[in-house]
């Protein structure tokens, strides 16, 4: 296999030379460790919020709305289903009729539950004649399951979880990406009315989107007395990465082209870049709840936005008394103390700056992007978490981490991943402008130290791929972090297909 590159090659993808060199270089080198100074834990790193102080951050969060500010909805939604029913593959795969695992007794007992079963036993009919229910006592459950998740039938196994049918509702059976339509209105609508969503979505299912938005924009509309305004973008090409054999190699395929894979949910800082609003709430496609269950929402959407208004209000105030050069020791004393114990950064230099470099490196500190995480209780539920890191300038600021980040061979490390309190549920509200209004470029302030390298399989060779930072992990790893309590109640995600048979998705 020729490892010679064409540079004509690489710049038909959009990737610079020097972009794919140093790739190819991180195959080499992988990616180091993150040094971990602790879990974050309320009262340290991790902001609990009394009532009143929730109140007036739903305040301030209505009051940025009807003074103009701009805001809009960034669901990640490109994501394929396939994981959500491997269950259910695994079943079709073996063939057998009879229920052997708990997972599939807890599917058919609950099957008429499921808010795509009207779709489902009329794709049943079309195929054989029967209902899913007369299929299923004539013992072909394996039918039953190839009419869901295969071409055969609604190919729900295919699908991205924003267009599958999710709950069953008074006006019929909801997508996620109603849920998200109605929870715009509910937390997300400007001054002028108008409610502001931005999914990112896979080419080849970005026609079922449109069709989607097309026929429920104007009903929702009318229901919830907005004006939307959607907007869709695709994972760009120029971010993708090279794939590389076990000897690190760029690997061909067998038609002699270099292999590029998409580099992870952490390249689309470059479609978050391009969104011009103040405010961006940041949260996945699935973790929605029926309109008669979501209030903790709707109030804690509010909450963490109108905090994050607070903190960008006192950051732009420290920013102009710094540039105005009109500030006494006393000031700089209190904004160190704005930046221990708001922003949760510490660096043992600020005790050895003169007053001016002093000033300079709070300013360079406070003019970040800002991002507020809602963070829960952690009930041993698999994903990363909210911790304090060490940071290449020496700082130790708040970071969310994925357990790939740790070192599993170092005792500390493993229990620092124990002793976590809390989860990352992705629930971010961001401020993306500097206190003068001008747009910050978020590719600025990506830490490149913080992606993962993984094994693959492809044409039955291994192959190495690399996933660029995570979008919430090491591409805002230079933000202003605040992470804020959040009841469980606002994190509903939906793993497996029978995640939609708990309570908070059955509307009870």
């Amino acid at each position: 296999m020729s490892t010679t590159v064409n540079p004509a090659e690489i710049a038909a993808k959009g990737i610079s030379l020097e972009t794919f060199n140093q790739q190819l270089n991180r195959f080499a080198t992988g990616f180091p460790y993150l040094k971990i100074d602790a879990p974050a834990a309320v009262g340290h790193g991790i902001m609990r919020l009394t009532q009143d102080e929730e109140l007036e951050c739903e305040q301030a969060w209505n009051q940025f709305l009807q003074n103009g500010g701009a805001v809009e909805k960034f669901v990640p939604a490109s994501g394929a289903a396939s994981r959500m029913f491997k269950n259910l593959f695994e079943f079709v795969s073996a063939g057998e009729q009879e229920l052997s695992t708990d997972f599939m007794k807890r599917f058919f007992a609950g099957i008429e539950k499921f808010a795509f079963y009207p779709a489902l036993t009329a794709a049943c009919e079309a195929k054989y004649g029967l209902s899913a229910v007369q299929l299923i006592e004539a013992g072909k459950r394996v039918e039953v399951v190839k009419c869901l998740i295969t071409g055969d039938g609604l190919n729900y196994g295919a699908m991205p979880k924003g267009l599958l049918q999710f709950h069953a509702t008074a006006e019929g059976a909801h997508t996620p990406v109603e849920e998200h339509f109605e929870e715009g209105a509910q937390y997300a609508t400007d001054a002028k009315g108008q409610v502001n969503i931005h999914f990112t979505v896979s080419p080849e299912h970005r026609a079922a989107f449109t069709n989607l938005i097309e026929q429920k924009v104007p009903q929702m509309e009318k229901v919830w007395g907005v004006k939307y305004n959607v907007s869709m973008s695709e994972q760009k090409k120029s971010t993708d990465t090279v794939a590389v054999t076990m000897d690190n190699e760029p690997y061909r395929e067998p038609s002699g082209e270099l292999l590029f894979r998409p580099a992870g949910h952490g390249a689309l800082v470059e479609n978050l870049n391009d969104i011009d609003a103040d405010v961006v709430f940041i949260k996945n496609i699935d973790n929605v709840v029926p309109k008669v269950l979501r209030q903790p929402t709707v109030k804690y959407k509010k909450v963490i936005g109108g905090y994050l208004i607070k903190v960008q209000r006192q950051l732009a105030q420290y920013i102009a008394k710094i540039d105005s050069g009109e500030y006494t020791i006393e000031d700089l004393r209190q904004m160190i103390a704005y930046l221990h114990n708001t922003l949760n950064t510490r660096h043992g230099i600020t005790k050895e700056l003169e007053d001016s470099e002093l000033a300079l490196f709070l300013r360079s500190k406070f003019n970040r992007p800002i991002r507020v995480c809602g963070v829960v209780r952690n009930d041993g539920e698999p994903g990363g978490g909210p911790y304090l890191a060490y940071n290449a300038d020496g700082t130790s600021s708040p970071q969310i981490l994925e357990s790939a980040q740790f070192d599993k061979n170092d005792p500390k490390s493993v229990d620092l991943i124990k002793n976590g309190s809390h989860f990352n549920p992705v629930d971010l509200v961001c401020y993306i402008k500097d206190s003068k209004g001008a747009k910050f470029d978020l590719k600025e302030y990506v830490d490149p130290d913080t992606g993962l390298i993984s094994e693959k399989s492809k044409n039955g060779v291994a192959i190495k791929a690399l996933e660029l930072p995570g979008l919430w992990n090491g591409t805002m790893s230079d933000w202003n972090t605040i992470f804020v309590e959040v009841p469980i109640e606002t994190f509903n995600p939906v793993k497996t297909v029978n995640d939609l048979l708990r309570p908070q998705h059955q509307g009870e």
